[in-house]
């Protein structure tokens, strides 16, 4: 038994080595949006100050888009960060993101002629409700070995696409999700990442302020000093699995109704995964921790995400990043491939074929966990605390900082503010002493079959438009018009316009 264990897992080592080295070094880059900020500007001011990326990882666009883009950047690097592929839900395979989803995904990584498939770990859609921000998996056993499944089956997909196409498949990489406030589980996270890739070939994405927000959200920093918890975690964690690393910004998050001390009596902010926000030195330093661990033996790029993020501040960031780490991520990556050429090269058996599936009953388990969990982390009246959903460290204030504050701004500003998606209606709310703040509950009010590819834009149209016709039914036929009109404009935005031409 233990010996078949181990066999198991020295073929996944083989199979993950082998795609690894397989991959081209990419060096120091951006993980860019396509429309915001304008990606072909941006490079080219990037150019005129003398700064060429490595490459650019591309979030998930419209297909026309990425084809405009490869158009435009013949001969950059351009990896892909996917979304919308719920790998850690129980339901994956036979949902909208597993089928339309992954399909959309394939697509585009075969347009882009993409070396990856990047994703984080975690959610917005579980148990049959949405969410405008990611939510972190379940951090258990059970969880983790649900995840590793569902990535098998997304790894063989791309697999066949490319097969098809003649084409060097694409690698899955699972990013590290942030915490926003807090996380749920009986599983430290890098044993459940350890757990994954026992059972799975994929790569990882190491992001650094992640790393950070774990630091502050599960509680070490009352024990240990950052450089302290980042040694032990970094030492725990599945180090020589990491493709690729990101820096994004931290920032606040505060309301004008949100009256609570920015800091804690350490004087530690409330800082969570915003993309738009400058870099705190802070995780600069940590990055030159990170690089310098002896297991970080199969790097391919690192990465600022700047999506979101002015260009003039772009461009002092990208600048800063390269002075100091491009010569020593250059260092780590050639390290690598030095030592890939050293690897004996057996046939690549995947894993997967080898590997005992979930049983029906560990489905329903997990799928009944997940729809507590929904409950627990909702503005809804919290449900009893079980081992699955105990806080990973923390504190229940960081949670309700989750549910009273950030939950609610989310469904009713952010990604849309509905004020200013639906005026006439929401004129006619406050004639009928309807307050806007009544949508939350109603969005919570009851499992919704997933239907579409996740928009959360086009999923705050809907959801109005049923709550407006469900509370107020005097504004159902203003609130259609207004949601047409919505859509129509968001297609049309979602649309590449010419840019001025990049030079060579």
């Amino acid at each position: 038994m233990i010996a078949s264990k181990y066999a198991k897992r020295d073929m996944m080592e083989s199979e993950f080595t082998q795609r690894a080295s397989r991959i081209a070094a990419h060096g120091i880059g951006l993980s860019v949006d396509v429309y915001s900020p304008d990606l072909l500007h941006l490079v080219q001011v990037l150019r005129d100050g003398g700064l060429r990326p490595g490459y650019l990882e591309v979030f998930k666009a419209t297909i026309s888009a990425m084809q405009w883009v490869r158009r435009h950047l013949q001969d950059m690097k351009l990896p892909y960060h996917g979304e919308g592929l719920w790998t850690t839900q129980p339901d994956f395979p036979h949902s909208s993101s597993g089928r339309q989803g992954v399909a959309e995904a394939c697509a585009q990584i075969a347009v882009l002629d993409s070396a990856w498939l990047n994703h984080e770990c975690a959610t917005k859609q579980m148990a049959g409700y949405a969410f405008g921000t990611y939510l972190p998996p379940l951090y258990t056993d059970l969880s983790a070995r649900m995840t590793a499944e569902n990535l098998n089956l997304l790894q063989a997909q791309v697999d066949e696409q490319a097969h098809h196409y003649g084409t060097e498949p694409a690698l899955i990489l699972l990013e590290m999700p942030p915490l926003t406030y807090f996380g749920c589980g009986s599983l430290a996270i890098p044993a459940y990442f350890r757990t994954v890739t026992k059972r799975v070939a994929c790569g990882l994405v190491l992001d650094i302020g992640h790393l950070w927000t774990v630091y502050r959200y599960t509680g070490a920093w009352r024990r240990q000093t950052l450089g302290g918890f980042a040694a032990e975690f970094l030492d725990a964690f599945p180090m020589e699995r990491v493709i690729e690393i990101h820096v994004a910004g931290l920032a606040e998050f505060t309301t004008q109704d949100d009256f609570r001390p920015a800091a804690d009596d350490a004087g530690l902010p409330y800082w969570i995964d915003a993309h738009g926000a400058p870099i705190p030195e802070v995780l600069f330093d940590l990055l030159g921790q990170v690089l310098e661990h002896p297991r970080l033996t199969s790097l391919k790029g690192v990465a600022l995400e700047v999506d979101t993020k002015p260009v003039d501040t772009i461009v002092t960031e990208f600048r800063r990043f390269c002075d100091r780490f491009e010569t020593m991520a250059s260092g780590v990556e050639q390290a690598g491939l030095a030592a890939s050429l050293r690897w004996p090269r057996p046939q690549m058996v995947p894993f997967r074929e080898s590997r005992r599936p979930l049983t029906a009953e560990e489905q329903a388990t997990l799928s009944r966990q997940y729809q507590a969990y929904v409950r627990f982390v909702t503005i809804q009246p919290s449900v009893p605390m079980t081992e699955e959903l105990a806080l990973l460290g923390g504190s229940l204030d960081d949670l309700n900082r989750y549910r009273e504050t950030y939950l609610p701004h989310e469904l009713l500003h952010w990604g849309g503010e509905l004020q200013d998606m639906f005026p006439k209606t929401c004129r006619m709310l406050v004639d009928a002493h309807l307050p806007l703040e009544q949508f939350v509950p109603f969005w919570f009010s009851r499992p919704r079959s997933e239907e579409n590819d996740y928009d959360f834009f086009l999923l705050k149209i809907d959801r109005f438009v049923e709550f407006v016709a469900n509370d107020c039914p005097a504004a159902a036929g203003l609130v259609m018009a207004e949601a047409q009109e919505l859509r129509t404009a968001y297609r049309a935005a979602n649309e590449p316009v010419e840019s001025a031409e990049v030079r060579a």
